[in-house]
């Protein structure tokens, strides 16, 4: 078990990426948070990163589609760097659970073949201290995990819920 700022992570069976991490915000407004564009614009990426596209239609077999533009000339090669996502919504439990399909997408929400799906399993989990999100990563081989890893997925990813961790706790103060 490795531990990143406050996200803890494992691999499990080899194809599986788990994380974990507490927000200290209630659980409907954790699930609110990944499930609405409105709140979705305001954390989803790395550091340095805006989300200057994101339609979300939150149903069994509806899509999420987004862009993250990198706006931080810090990055250096990443400035202006866009990247494309595409979440196929599978299952819906408000607020306990969100199951989809991501994939690496283009502008029209295209599907890129060359790049490994993720079956992404979300658990939102009331504990003391408000929510605890667990993160279930499932990819078709270890090869595919290893691949987003190498693309350095743990670290943005870490980035991205430290951006959601102070979202929430503003908006729930």
């Amino acid at each position: 078990m490795t531990r990143t700022s406050t996200v803890t992570s494992r691999v499990e069976a080899g194809t599986d990426l788990v994380l974990e991490r507490v927000f200290n915000a209630p659980r409907a407004l954790v699930f609110e948070a990944f499930s609405t564009p409105e709140h979705l614009r305001q954390w989803w990426g790395p550091k340095g990163w805006e989300l200057p596209v994101c339609t979300v239609d939150f149903r069994p077999g509806g899509r999420w589609h987004y862009c993250m533009k990198c706006v931080d000339k810090a990055q250096g090669q990443f400035y202006g760097m866009e990247s494309w996502g595409l979440g196929i919504y599978r299952e819906i439990e408000a607020p306990a659970r969100i199951v989809y399909t991501d994939y690496f997408s283009d502008a029209e929400g295209g599907i890129n073949p060359e790049l490994p799906p993720t079956l992404a399993t979300l658990i939102f989990e009331e504990v003391e201290g408000g929510t605890k999100v667990i993160s279930r990563s499932t990819y078709t081989t270890p090869e595919a995990l290893q691949t987003v890893m190498e693309m350095g997925m743990l670290d943005g990813i870490t980035q991205t819920w430290d951006r959601l961790a102070e979202y929430i706790e503003a908006q729930a103060n």
